[in-house]
């Protein structure tokens, strides 16, 4: 990702950064009731994303550890006890939503 030195998230101290991000992640653990297909179909990202997001940056995890740091929990024990079926309109959502995530 091409970074621009004249973006004022490129001057935040990385503690802060960091900071947010933790903040961030300990929102969506609380926030179980905000699945993930409706994160996906408003913002066009969700707590599967964060995890490739820090596998992206560097952390050593595989897909599944990263998951669980993410989620609080192992993915099976998240579908089993936070994941709700995707409804049809939600899929729909999730895809006009991702497709907005292409840059060009």
């Amino acid at each position: 990702m091409d970074t621009n030195t004249n973006d004022p998230l490129d001057q935040l101290d990385d503690a802060v950064a960091a900071a947010a991000f933790r903040r961030l992640v300990r929102h969506l653990q609380h926030r179980h009731d905000a699945q993930n297909i409706d994160l996906m179909g408003l913002s066009g990202f969700c707590r599967n994303c964060l995890a490739d997001w820090i596998r992206d940056a560097g952390y050593d995890g595989d897909k599944a550890q990263a998951r669980e740091v993410i989620h609080g929990m192992p993915m099976d024990e998240w579908k089993a006890t936070r994941q709700t079926p995707a409804t049809e309109e939600q899929l729909a959502r999730m895809k006009a939503s991702v497709a907005k995530n292409q840059q060009d």
